[in-house]
């Protein structure tokens, strides 16, 4: 894929870390232009309070062969988020690609909590931070993105359709949130399909985010030390896997043929014929299904 994507213009919302930073990467290194936003910049952290910024992940854009562009963004603040499109639409003129990956809530659910014993105040910030954005971007960021064919927008969430729609997803509140952004994929298919644009909902398996490394303590190099305590760990994924789907996803002429589906990093690696960074093609939702809720032992090298 190198530089398949030269001349096209992307905006990745929520880039700071994890899967939107592998994103970006990727994007760069097949020669997009990428506007990463988030919160944490070098002069500011979100409430997160990582070293992660918006800042660091445009550096690697451009080194990876990109033009990387920081803007520093709340996706709850529509004025924000219309300032940011205008940016865009001076600068470039065009939008090609856009990747809904605003999350912040790792900290604010409780697992296996019901509703009713739930921090209430923490579930709908949740709901806002998860979903709200990404209908206000999408709002202000699709006629941009309209004014040429051929535009893809990616909803990032965690499960397929089908995963989600069997599985109790944590709690109740981000069971809704990671659901709600299913649907809002199918909605935009519907809206974008007629005029020319294409909308999908998009999964990464089991991600080793920055933030997953040090719940284990671990790092990109020593992951596997986590496999003592974790054996499941073994079909994980780096951040750049799901990057080089969204990258894959782009630069595909028939790309239309996803309109409004339900896609996880997995799948498309078999499709397009890309690996994660040490060669191996891991399909997590698979094996999810197979081996860990199957109460199986663990046995990730058919999987990988």
């Amino acid at each position: 894929m190198d530089a398949a994507l030269t001349g096209k213009v992307a905006l990745v919302a929520g880039a700071t870390r994890g899967a939107g930073r592998g994103i970006a990467v990727e994007l760069g290194a097949a020669g997009a232009t990428v506007y990463v936003t988030g919160r944490s910049t070098r002069a500011r952290r979100s409430e997160y309070d990582r070293p992660e910024t918006i800042e660091d992940t445009a550096e690697l854009v451009t080194e990876a062969g990109g033009r990387g562009i920081a803007v520093p963004t709340d996706h709850l603040v529509p004025d924000q988020v219309r300032a940011l499109v205008d940016r865009i639409a001076a600068e470039e003129g065009r939008l090609d690609l856009l990747v809904n990956d605003i999350w912040g809530g790792e900290h604010l659910f409780a697992w296996d909590t019901p509703v009713w014993e739930h921090d209430l105040d923490k579930g709908l910030r949740l709901l806002r931070l998860a979903v709200e954005t990404h209908a206000i971007t999408s709002h202000h960021a699709l006629p941009l993105l309209l004014r040429n064919p051929g535009g893809l927008v990616v909803e990032m969430t965690d499960g397929t359709a089908e995963y989600n729609r069997e599985t109790y997803r944590n709690s109740f509140f981000y069971d809704l949130a990671k659901t709600a952004v299913l649907r809002m994929a199918f909605s935009l298919g519907h809206e974008l399909g007629s005029r020319g644009g294409t909308a999908v909902a998009l999964t990464p398996g089991w991600m080793r985010s920055e933030m997953m490394l040090d719940h284990f303590g671990v790092t990109e190099e020593t992951w596997r030390d986590a496999l003592a305590g974790e054996p499941h760990f073994g079909i994980s994924e780096t951040p750049r896997y799901v990057g080089r789907a969204v990258a894959a996803l782009a630069g595909d002429p028939e790309v239309r043929r996803w309109n409004g589906q339900s896609l996880s990093s997995g799948q498309l690696a078999r499709i397009y014929g890309f690996t994660d960074l040490d060669g191996s093609r891991p399909d997590a939702w698979r094996y999810l299904r197979e081996i860990q809720d199957a109460g199986k032992p663990a046995a990730p090298e058919g999987y990988r």
